[in-house]
């Protein structure tokens, strides 16, 4: 990653890994859980240099020509050109989201620090707690990291060269292999797939560009949440129960569903579900194949990778697709998407848990008459 001596292989190279260091942590050895989850990790398909190229550049180019599908179906306009974008395999995929876990969880180790909840460093007791928490968190990846096909990472750690202040900026980054694979399960074509993909995760890379305050609410709700909460050392990493959620994806919310950070990922899963159908066979020109054959795949788990996804939250995360992209659907056909972007006008307008679950009451809230503020996507 930027300022951690992290560089995403290019294109030329033909390979999809990710290089990157980070140190051990006092609650979680994040050196073992790099270590853990890099050998547990399964290896992808099988490819020749060539094909592996070809993939990569492929989904480069992908990542750049599918801004201007979602900027027409969404109406937003992102603040950055195209930003930036990685194709990494799997070990790059586990390296990139520990980085990702030390910005979030930093606040929770500090909290944890001032309460005296967390044994010296040096300790017994934190040397094998952390190293078993370590390989906790290496395993939960290394399962993960098969499955995901792509994500926006917003939380990334400050680049050095960058100001002070300056948040660092997200990215775009892609799973070449797994993409590969579902490619090829699913029998679709393989150019419309890797693309339905990348309209997805430049959703999230509008969402958070064209918005100006949504970055920073969503950092401040997550700050926030980890701080209150009561979380030891030894439960944190069972609740790392989807890695690959940009948002809110270091920890599970202690079984409140209704928190503001499920109804924040809900909404905005579910715009880019929304989105990678809405752009129609003019855009993905075997979009419905490919929506029929995906989702038959996600029914048709075995008993085993069932109880996995249970456990570690995967299928409460497709639930949470599914609610959220039929809450865009629904005030999409009945106002309009010029209405529906009134969800991004301020924290006010987001829809609570509640308007999740019946649109209707957010149109009356928001959308309703004249009465409503129409964001003008991607202005200040």
């Amino acid at each position: 990653m930027p300022g951690a001596d992290a560089t995403p292989v290019s294109r030329e190279a033909g390979r999809w890994s990710y290089r990157g260091a980070v140190s051990s942590g006092q609650m979680i050895d994040w050196d073992l859980a790099i270590s853990t989850g890099v050998r547990w990790v399964r290896p992808g398909p099988q490819v020749s240099l060539g094909e592996a190229r070809g993939v990569v550049s492929e989904l480069h180019d992908l990542a750049a020509a599918v801004a201007e599908p979602v900027r027409q179906v969404t109406g937003m306009t992102s603040a950055e050109d195209i930003g930036q974008v990685a194709v990494v395999d799997r070990p790059g995929w586990i390296r990139a989201n520990i980085d990702g876990f030390r910005v979030v969880l930093d606040p929770l180790v500090e909290h944890l620090r001032e309460q005296g909840r967390v044994p010296p460093p040096g300790s017994v007791v934190a040397t094998f707690g952390s190293r078993v928490t370590g390989m906790q968190a290496g395993l939960i990846l290394a399962y993960l990291a098969g499955r995901v096909l792509g994500q926006y990472e917003l939380f990334l750690p400050p680049d050095p060269a960058a100001p002070e202040d300056a948040a660092p900026a997200g990215r775009l980054t892609l799973v070449a292999p797994n993409i590969l694979m579902v490619e090829r399960e699913l029998d679709v074509d393989p150019h419309d797939f890797r693309r339905w993909v990348c309209l997805h995760e430049e959703t999230h890379r509008t969402q958070f560009t064209a918005v100006p305050w949504l970055r920073g609410y969503v950092q401040q709700q997550m700050t926030d949440f980890l701080l209150a909460s009561d979380l030891d050392p030894a439960t944190i990493v069972t609740r790392l129960r989807s890695a690959a959620d940009a948002v809110a994806g270091a920890v599970r919310g202690n079984g409140h569903g209704d928190s503001l950070i499920e109804a924040m990922k809900t909404l905005v899963e579910g715009h880019g579900d929304y989105v990678m159908d809405a752009v129609g066979p003019q855009v993905v020109p075997t979009v419905a194949e490919i929506r029929s054959r995906f989702n038959a795949r996600r029914s048709g788990a075995g008993r085993v990778e069932q109880t996995l996804r249970r456990i570690l939250g995967i299928d409460l995360k497709m639930k949470q697709y599914a609610q959220g992209s039929r809450f865009v659907q629904t005030v999409v056909r009945e106002a309009g998407m010029p209405v529906f972007n009134r969800v991004w006008t301020s924290p006010e307008t987001l829809p609570v848990p509640a308007e999740l679950t019946d649109p209707e009451l957010w149109l009356e809230r928001v959308g309703g008459g004249d009465g409503g503020t129409a964001l003008a996507a991607g202005s200040g």
